[in-house]
């Protein structure tokens, strides 16, 4: 969609899926040159730490990359068992549906974009 990679999860991750999610969507990133990434999970009833994990490190890999992360419709089981592994998924923001996901991706995006103008070295009369 435009700047944006959309992933949907419509199946329970299993290790390997995850790693080759991770795979696939940070080669995608650079392909499209995307500047944001919703993954959407309101499929999943349970996350553990692993799946955390990759989570976070898909963010960490799109910021590398110039792109920002929103994971949406995330269950409130999911939540509290992120919480009680301890997991703070750095990096990640979330959103409670796709719509506001994707609303604060253009605003960042569109931030983003205007404040790499300012920096230029341009002079003003």
């Amino acid at each position: 969609m435009g700047n944006y990679l959309l992933v949907t999860i419509q199946v329970d991750m299993h290790d390997k899926l995850a790693l080759t999610l991770q795979d696939d969507l940070t080669n995608r990133i650079t392909e499209v040159n995307a500047k944001g990434v919703l993954i959407d999970i309101s499929s999943l009833e349970i996350v553990d730490s692993f799946i955390g994990r990759t989570l976070a490190n898909i963010a960490s890999m799109a910021k590398v990359l110039d792109a920002e992360t929103v994971v949406v419709g995330m269950q409130p089981a999911v939540a509290i068992t992120l919480v009680e592994l301890g997991m703070s998924l750095p990096g990640i923001r979330t959103a409670l549906n796709v719509e506001s996901g994707m609303e604060y991706l253009r605003e960042t995006v569109t931030g983003h974009e205007e404040s790499d103008e300012d920096d230029g070295d341009s002079t003003e009369d």
